[in-house]
């Protein structure tokens, strides 16, 4: 192969229940996890060396060097096949909000780990390749797998779970964005007493069954609170879509990006309207849930 591209989507918590700060620094969590139709398009190709490009929104905040999590993808399955410095040129077309709490950086290790592992033939087997993702981070075994899992330990730990329908979402991208580990921090001052994190069994039979307003009902993030704090204008947005219509409006993860639960897709554009005329946030986009994870759509020999 001369090249391979993935796409791979971003996600909305429609439950983040925090525990309290372990030892490590890290938050025990019950994330539920859904994948939607927002998508970041992974490309690698033969290189001299490690190189990374990217375009689309927000492609000037995201980092070029081996700090990035796709460029340690790479690494990180280099050398568990003892190929040495990967020699790939790493493209990303960014359609994920970038630094907006949808696992768009994730996102794109997932889908770098996918192509590489194509590209050079190393044959990884989906445990491997779930293990790399989670030694990357929390959120970047759910981008590889898709769909919709809740996730347990720091986020990494998935079952997958059944989804009995279609759910349409809007996502309104704020101007600005919020560091997570800053958010967590928010986090653990507002909540020094944080209960054990625990999934909701309405929530969960609400995906199953694929009932909206069901769904709409349970929705929760213990980040919003702190998110809020350090970003305040966010209700201001929140509240517009809410009376835009939405069944369900709330901090998508770490944020800022919100994300708002309509009834129906036309009812979607009705508040993704609504939101792009309220002056509360930079864009509005619409998108179905649940989306397939981390997929080849392109090669080229």
């Amino acid at each position: 192969m001369t090249s391979v591209t993935v796409r791979v989507p971003a996600k909305v918590n429609v439950q983040l229940a925090v525990g309290a700060a372990r030892p490590d620094g890290f938050h025990d969590l019950a994330n539920v996890f859904l994948a939607v139709g927002l998508y970041d398009d992974v490309t690698v190709e033969p290189a001299d060396s490690l190189t990374l490009t990217c375009t689309g929104p927000g492609s000037d905040q995201v980092p070029l060097d081996r700090t990035n999590l796709a460029a340690r993808a790479a690494i990180a399955l280099a050398e568990r096949h003892g190929l040495g410095d990967p020699k790939v040129r790493i493209h990303i077309a960014k359609g994920i909000p970038v630094a907006g709490g949808m696992a768009g950086g994730s996102a794109d290790a997932a889908g770098a780990l996918v192509a590489c592992d194509a590209l050079w033939g190393t044959r990884a087997s989906r445990e491997e390749l779930l293990d790399i993702c989670a030694e990357l981070g929390s959120d970047v075994p759910f981008s590889l797998v898709g769909g919709a899992a809740l996730g347990t330990g720091r986020g990494e730990k998935l079952q997958l779970l059944d989804v009995g329908g279609q759910f349409w979402w809007v996502f309104a991208v704020a101007d600005g964005g919020l560091s997570t580990p800053a958010v967590y921090r928010e986090f653990d001052r507002l909540t020094p007493r944080a209960p054990d994190p625990v999934a909701s069994p309405a929530l969960l039979d609400a995906l199953r069954t694929g009932d909206v307003r069901a769904l709409a009902a349970t929705v929760t993030n213990d980040l919003q609170p702190a998110a809020l704090s350090l970003f305040p204008s966010l209700q201001a947005t929140l509240d517009a879509g809410t009376s835009g219509g939405a069944l369900a409006a709330l901090v998508s993860g770490s944020g800022p990006t919100t994300a708002f639960l309509a009834a129906d897709e036309a009812a979607a554009h009705r508040i993704a309207d609504a939101l792009a005329t309220s002056g509360t946030c930079r864009t509005a986009r619409v998108a179905p849930s649940p989306a397939p994870g981390a997929a080849r759509v392109f090669e080229a020999f």
